[in-house]
């Protein structure tokens, strides 16, 4: 079975129309000030406006309020919200009750201890990031993904996401190790922050389709 991919960091609607036109899962905009990738409500709004009613539109938040997250959702016709910070379970089910869209809760992995917490999480899916000191994803930088590999097979197949420097090159070794639910990628196809590379984006789909092969 191909996995399921997740384009993140969008910030051009020319190339979120190329990624749903390959066979894209989810598209994602962040929202957090500190990115170079960051988007306003209207720019995601335009981001997403061809997005074909089957395909998810993520917006990436990090430790934002409930009212920004909810005022963007609506403002950007996000169906989904990615909580990339410190927020607690007790918060994103309580994000999930008020909006009633799509829980994504992100958890940087450093080492086998950053995956203790992973049970308290019941959000609809989980996202695993690589862990770094200065930035909230689109490090390029992978984590060791035999910690992902050693979590309930159940787990992995029905709400893992797995991210981290992901791209051509990576994502069908990542695929066959670890059987995540779907793979994100951003920096792992773009020629500068934000900028998706057509090339990269279409040999990425390609070794995606080689996987049912």
């Amino acid at each position: 079975m191909q996995p399921r991919i997740k384009i993140c960091g969008l910030t051009r609607r020319s190339d979120a129309d190329a990624a749903a036109a390959a066979g894209a899962w989810a598209l994602g905009a962040v929202f957090a000030p500190e990115s170079p990738r960051r988007v306003g409500a209207e720019e995601a709004a335009a981001i997403f406006r061809d997005a074909p009613p089957g395909v998810m539109r993520v917006g990436v938040f990090v430790n934002a309020s409930l009212g920004e997250m909810s005022a963007a959702a609506s403002a950007s016709g996000l169906t989904a919200l990615q909580l990339h910070g410190e927020e607690t379970a007790a918060f994103c089910r309580e994000v999930k009750e008020a909006t009633g869209l799509i829980i994504i809760k992100a958890l940087r992995v450093s080492g086998p201890g950053s995956l203790e917490g992973v049970v308290q999480f019941d959000t609809d899916f989980l996202l695993l990031d690589t862990y770094h000191p200065g930035r909230r994803g689109g490090t390029g930088e992978s984590f060791d993904w035999s910690l992902a590999a050693g979590l309930p097979e159940a787990f992995r197949g029905g709400r893992l996401i797995l991210a981290g420097g992901l791209g051509p090159g990576n994502i069908a070794q990542a695929h066959r190790q670890v059987s995540p639910f779907a793979l994100d990628v951003s920096s792992g196809i773009e020629s500068a922050p934000g900028i998706k590379d057509k090339a990269s984006l279409e040999r990425l789909f390609e070794q995606v389709k080689n996987l049912d092969k």
